[in-house]
């Protein structure tokens, strides 16, 4: 489907985005009071943001046929992925500002709300640029191969802690915008010494919304690669971003067990990189082949499945290793008992 073709309906449009105004607005309202999140509660809204995608997926796949039905879950099976990187970055950015636990998902939700906004502008100059323009797909090819390389050289590094002191939109607020010492709930501003001054919450909003900027910049090609369809482009990058508030409390944990996630996402963009720098070789070179969207989907589902089993793995690996240091003597043990 090209980037003027497009299943959106004024009407479906309308309805899509008062729903995710509806949920935003909800989501403020049950984090007016700030709280720690349990496990349930989290577990519950995640369920619920789960069922929701998969649910408008159904329809689009009943309406439309399987073809924009694939597309549909191919887009959100990517932007979902990419928001558990996404998670793991607003881990360490909530970590790095020492985040009150009761204020995590206020800021989350100011995270979120911020991504809609810009991926909602990236996704309109991508379909007009794509629309005029063959090669956009070439750039924004490019560009994911450009991202994929960066993931792997992380990857290999290893994940750092992040220093929030060092990040330059810190250095930069701090010379020139006063910052307050404490917390103070969910105020992003203090006058309290005479004259405006950030809050740590209102530091901690503003790196996250920059963030979000960088994170669209993958994002929105990343998820064109799939679908041409502006509409379901929005949908599926809304449906994965509203959920992430109540994963992050659920996979909070988890995500520590992920040790391979950086190198799966990182073949899953040189992947739809490639897929998009043969689609631009296909408009200009009919004999070129295409990569059809449902080989697309499966190489992303298989990707993901090998990166989880692996990184589970090198985690059980590595616990086992971790016990057999403690007990020097355990080896010893089963070794005889294996002899016995």
């Amino acid at each position: 489907m090209s980037p003027s073709e497009t299943i959106g309906t004024p009407v479906l449009w309308g309805i899509a985005i008062v729903t995710v105004l509806g949920l935003l607005l909800l989501d403020f309202l049950l984090t007016r009071r700030p709280h720690q999140v349990s496990m349930r509660e989290a577990l519950l809204w995640s369920a619920f943001y789960l069922a929701l995608p998969l649910a408008f997926g159904v329809y689009v796949w009943w309406d439309h046929g399987a073809e924009i039905g694939l597309e549909y879950y191919g887009g959100y099976l990517v932007e979902k992925s990419l928001s558990v990187d996404n998670l793991f970055v607003f881990m360490l950015i909530l970590a790095g500002f020492a985040v009150p636990k009761e204020l995590e998902q206020r800021v989350l939700l100011y995270g979120i709300a911020g991504a809609l906004v810009l991926r909602g502008i990236f996704i309109a100059l991508g379909a007009a640029a794509l629309s005029r323009f063959d090669w956009v797909f070439l750039i924004f090819g490019l560009l994911l191969a450009a991202t994929a390389a960066k993931l792997l050289v992380d990857a290999v590094r290893g994940h750092q802690e992040t220093d929030v002191n060092s990040l330059r939109i810190v250095r930069l607020i701090r010379r020139f915008v006063p910052v307050t010492e404490e917390y103070d709930g969910p105020r992003m501003v203090d006058r309290s010494v005479g004259r405006r001054a950030l809050t740590p919450f209102g530091l901690v909003v503003v790196v996250v919304l920059a963030t979000d900027l960088l994170f669209a910049v993958d994002s929105v090609p990343a998820v064109y690669g799939i679908t041409g369809d502006p509409f379901l482009v929005f949908v599926t990058n809304a449906f994965a971003l509203l959920g992430l508030r109540a994963l992050y409390f659920v996979l909070r944990g988890a995500l520590d067990h992920l040790v391979h996630l950086n190198f799966g996402l990182a073949a899953i963009l040189a992947f739809i990189g490639a897929k998009l720098v043969l689609h631009w070789a296909h408009l200009v070179w009919p004999s070129v082949p295409e990569i059809p969207t449902a080989l697309s989907l499966a190489v992303i589902m298989g990707i993901l499945l090998v990166t989880t089993t692996t990184s589970l793995i090198a985690v059980r690996r590595t616990r086992r290793a971790t016990s057999r240091d403690d007990h020097p003597g355990l080896e010893h043990c089963n070794a005889w008992t294996r002899e016995r």
